[in-house]
């Protein structure tokens, strides 16, 4: 794997090593030592997949509040998707500033995002999955959210008109600084 660290302070995009050949290819899309050696969280309690049928899908921007908080490593396989994530932590040189990128299963990426910060992704075409690790158990009285279109982080999407919520995404409150 190689890790190429982001705009955002301790997030990462980790490109996948591939080995291949006629038949293929290998790659580790995990590994707990290569994740500390770069000062990574390697803890991994549970992996999620979820898969969106329709492009134009949002999914987030979700975050667990401390001493729930969880490191993720999201990748596509199937489909296309914009990846976004957003540093709430106060202490941080980067904090209210997001970064995003497509993630395609032959793009060969993925992104680790780090403790403290919301995270979420719009679907690029119809059925498309995701399946992502993370470091903590799910806990819902922690649970906390950003709008997707909210001005004080003002993230790009790709697909502005149409887009599909869930009403729980739609809900989420406008932001102020002390709500993560």
């Amino acid at each position: 794997m190689r890790f190429s660290a982001t705009p955002l302070d301790g997030a990462y995009v980790v490109e996948l090593d591939r080995h291949g050949d006629d038949r293929g290819h290998f790659a580790r899309t995990f590994c707990q030592t290569e994740f500390r050696d770069h000062g990574l969280n390697p803890t991994v309690v549970q992996a999620n997949t979820a898969l969106s049928r329709y492009k134009g899908t949002l999914r987030g921007m979700h975050y667990q509040r401390h001493p729930h908080a969880e490191a993720k490593l999201v990748r596509c396989i199937r489909g296309a998707l914009y990846d976004v994530m957003v540093d709430l932590r106060p202490e941080s040189a980067t904090y209210c500033q997001w970064f995003g990128m497509e993630l395609t299963p032959d793009g060969g990426k993925m992104l680790y995002v780090p403790e403290g910060f919301a995270h979420g992704y719009q679907t690029l075409v119809d059925d498309t999955e995701v399946i992502y690790q993370v470091s903590a158990a799910y806990a819902p009285q922690a649970e906390g959210g950003l709008r997707w279109d909210d001005p004080a982080i003002a993230i790009q999407w790709p697909i502005g008109d149409g887009v599909i919520l869930s009403a729980k995404d739609r809900a989420w409150p406008d932001f102020h600084p002390q709500d993560a």
